[in-house]
């Protein structure tokens, strides 16, 4: 395995709720506290560092006297709010002791799905790792609704990953890797120490959820290994409760499960297009449109679309799909959806003659198209 971590100059971690909470019993500031120390010493080998932290609902759920977690939204986002404050808290304490400040950042889907606030939030976490400050990020549970969540701290953690251009991203749970079956019901399942993120077999070695207090499970990891991948990022999957274990990767040692990405990243607008867990509308197209773009890298016409679903604006984040349905690509739309119904299926050279003037002859110009 090669040493992804300790070659890595700017790092995302993912620390689970089972990593930083007393067994449902709140927050385990003595584990919060292992945890700033090791990080502590990832910056003295120059290393930027930026960590996504679960745990703000859990704690809340011990704050208000809870025996589980609640289903309800509105009870979900005001444990977030409660156990948010002691989170955070906690981290500063333990982060002042080695004499490294923090910063808190919340975010949702919608504040990396708008352009100009995913520019802003990249350029105030790259401020801030100028600045000598590790940004601990959690979700806004307290304003999220199901169509903004990210759903996961994993995805969020990969998202983060993409957003700041991160060479790896360490995410640590209470598993020891990924293995080729669920270790906790095949006593006979084998750790996979290395492979390539986004692997389809990987997906179906994944599968099943977390604890009562936790929401993602293996799947989650290696899909989340899979999106990091699109900027070049290198994925390890470890276990937390191995002793010293940022340190000890850092240092080089093969540790849990590595999921390598290829040598080619996206260029950061379509890493942009391809983070986007919603889209505004869905184009279908044809199979003769499936070959230009899937093979011949074109553009996308008009004339390949036989379907527009959805109801969004020039300039949105769409689907493309072939006639079976299943996503091939993601691209910024040229035409609003009410003028793509009318000029698809038609050749470029009518545009003008049904819509009364001509933007682009392209429904999608490559540049701004992404393969799935």
């Amino acid at each position: 395995m090669s040493g992804a971590v300790a070659a890595a100059g700017r790092l995302v971690i993912k620390v689970g709720s089972s990593l930083v909470t007393d067994e449902g019993r709140g927050l385990d500031q003595a584990a919060i506290a292992r945890w700033a120390a090791q990080i502590a010493q990832l910056r003295k080998l120059g290393k930027q560092v930026i960590l996504v932290s679960s745990g703000a609902v859990a704690e809340g759920i011990k704050r208000l006297g809870w025996t589980r977690r609640p289903s309800a939204l509105h009870e979900l986002q005001a444990a977030a709010a409660v156990g948010q404050m002691g989170l955070v808290q906690c981290y500063e304490t333990c982060f002042r002791e080695h004499g490294i400040a923090t910063a808190q950042v919340l975010l949702t889907h919608a504040d990396l799905a708008d352009r100009h606030r995913y520019l802003n939030a990249r350029s105030t976490l790259r401020t801030l790792l100028d600045l000598g400050v590790i940004p601990v990020i959690n979700e806004n549970d307290t304003v999220v609704t199901d169509e903004i969540k990210f759903g996961d701290n994993d995805t969020l953690g990969s998202l983060v990953t993409n957003l700041v251009e991160a060479d790896a991203l360490v995410i640590l749970t209470d598993q020891a890797g990924l293995y080729d079956a669920d270790p906790r019901r095949e006593p006979a399942a084998r750790l996979i120490p290395e492979a390539a993120a986004g692997d389809p077999l990987l997906e179906t070695y994944a599968g099943g959820t977390g604890s009562a207090l936790s929401k993602g499970g293996m799947l989650t990891k290696v899909l989340a290994a899979k999106r990091a991948a699109r900027s070049g990022a290198h994925t390890v999957i470890a276990s937390g409760r191995e002793p010293d274990v940022l340190t000890r990767l850092a240092a080089g040692e093969a540790i849990g499960t590595q999921l390598t990405a290829s040598t080619m990243a996206l260029a950061a607008r379509k890493q942009w297009m391809a983070d986007h867990l919603t889209v505004s509308g869905r184009l279908t197209l044809d199979a003769g449109a499936v070959r230009a773009l899937a093979t011949g890298g074109k553009s996308l016409l008009p004339i390949g679309v036989v379907a527009v679903s959805g109801e969004f604006e020039r300039g949105a984040v769409v689907a493309v799909a072939g006639p079976d349905g299943v996503e091939i690509a993601r691209g910024l739309v040229n035409y609003a959806a009410a003028e793509a119904r009318l000029i698809m299926r038609k050749p470029s050279s009518e545009i003008e003659s049904i819509l009364g003037y001509v933007d682009e002859p392209e429904l999608i110009h490559r540049d701004n198209l992404v393969l799935a």
